[in-house]
């Protein structure tokens, strides 16, 4: 897999990837302390609103900047969303009001929103071989995993020694890198937008795309089959392990672990899987998993197991929910360059980014909403029918008569 790094470019992209990363996570710890410093108490319902911000900007404003800037060099682009991320990160420090935190993470989440669509979209053209490009989607996906294991210890690590203020210069840092390695890397070339095609139409064509094939269509299901489980997941691990297993916060941050480390071996495992193995069979193992393990999670609240058998079913729940996010998230980058041109790749891309995230504006609030209002045993049986019936639904609008058709496309790239 590490192989795929002796193409300097994609090196350099993962490397920009990679340290921003890390400075997301140390915002993202940084931004917990300011909130709390802030609301005291109310912390927990400033973070939701700016997690819900979030959300909002990567579904509603991705589309929207892909279209208006889609004769943008991709290279000025991304240094310019990198540039604007960082002056965000500068000024959060020095605010000390709840309304300029939404104002701030609303501007910055856009710079990612208008970052990550376009930075995954020039990828399939940097490595244009199919084997290569698996590789770095594994590489990708295992950054993301390291990232939420590793950077809360080391931001932990830091605030040993420095207040929680200087976390955010740590982000500053990490968006200045990863705008440095990607100035000093050759992209390759915008292909030239249609500018005749009426704006909403080019901020729609990504997602009529989708709408449009059987493929696509199949992976829009799978999106909200992922989404059940981070749902569950990330809203209520905490609740589980802190009142159902009586653990700590270091308990809590053991089973997210767990969760990553399924979603990690996953990962490693992509590229060997998918030379034997085609894509529709491995993601569609992942909807049948996630699931099983949901329907598992529900059973456990159900059941109410004393904090040793808890903890024991917990750990394997969460691993098996990360590996069958993986076995979904991990290769949908190859359907999504299958199914694209270069006319419409960064189009796709952005759709994809945008339509995905739409998912978890239903499940967080399932997730997160349905547990306080009835119970965590609802608000998982809930998500477990919801991910059931959109793993069938991609079942059956991505038919196996159309595999053919993507393995070979995806043969023509190695």
């Amino acid at each position: 897999m590490l192989a795929v790094l002796r193409h300097t470019q994609f090196r350099r992209l993962f490397t920009a990837q990679v340290v921003a990363l890390v400075g997301t996570g140390l915002l993202t710890v940084a931004l917990g302390l300011l909130a709390y410093d802030i609301a005291g108490r109310d912390a927990g319902a400033v973070l939701g609103t700016a997690l819900a911000i979030k959300m909002v900007a990567y579904v509603a404003v991705a589309p929207v900047i892909s279209a208006v800037t889609d004769r943008v060099p991709r290279k000025v682009l991304l240094v310019s969303a990198d540039a604007v991320r960082a002056v965000i990160a500068l000024l959060l420090p020095f605010i000390d009001q709840t309304w300029q935190i939404y104002v701030l993470i609303f501007v910055l989440q856009a710079a990612s929103a208008t970052f990550t669509p376009a930075f995954q979209s020039v990828i399939p053209s940097v490595l244009e071989n199919e084997d290569d490009y698996t590789h770095g989607l594994s590489l990708s996906r295992l950054a993301y995993d390291l990232e939420s294991l590793l950077s809360p210890i080391l931001a932990a690590a830091l605030l040993t020694l420095i207040s929680y203020n200087l976390l955010f210069l740590g982000t500053v840092a990490g968006f200045v890198v990863s705008a440095t390695m990607v100035i000093g890397t050759r992209l390759p070339r915008l292909v030239a937008a249609d500018r005749t095609v009426p704006l909403l139409q080019r901020i729609t064509a990504g997602a009529r795309v989708m709408l449009a094939r059987p493929v696509l269509r199949g992976l829009l299901a799978m999106n909200l089959v992922v989404a059940a489980a981070t749902g569950l997941v990330v809203v209520n691990t905490v609740v589980y392990v802190r009142d159902l297993l009586s653990g700590s916060n270091t308990g809590v941050a053991l089973a997210l672990g767990c969760y990553g480390g399924g979603s990690m071996l996953v990962a490693l495992l992509v590229p060997r899987l998918l030379t034997t193995v085609p894509d529709r069979q491995l993601m569609l193992t992942g909807c049948l998993v996630i699931p099983i393990g949901l329907t598992a999670a529900t059973a456990m609240l159900a059941i109410a197991p004393p904090p040793g058998l808890g903890w024991a079913l917990l750990a394997m729940i969460w691993i098996v929910l990360g590996a069958g996010t993986s076995m979904i998230n991990t290769p949908s980058a190859r359907l999504l360059r299958a199914e694209s041109s270069e006319q419409t790749r960064a189009s796709l891309f952005t759709a994809q980014f945008s339509l995905s995230h739409a998912c978890f504006l239903l499940t967080y609030p399932i997730a997160g909403w349905v547990g306080a209002a009835t119970s965590q045993f609802t608000a998982a049986a809930v998500l477990t029918v919801l991910a059931t019936l959109a793993a069938i639904a991609a079942s059956r609008v991505w038919p196996a008569s159309t595999r053919a058709g993507i393995e070979m496309a995806m043969t023509e790239g190695r």
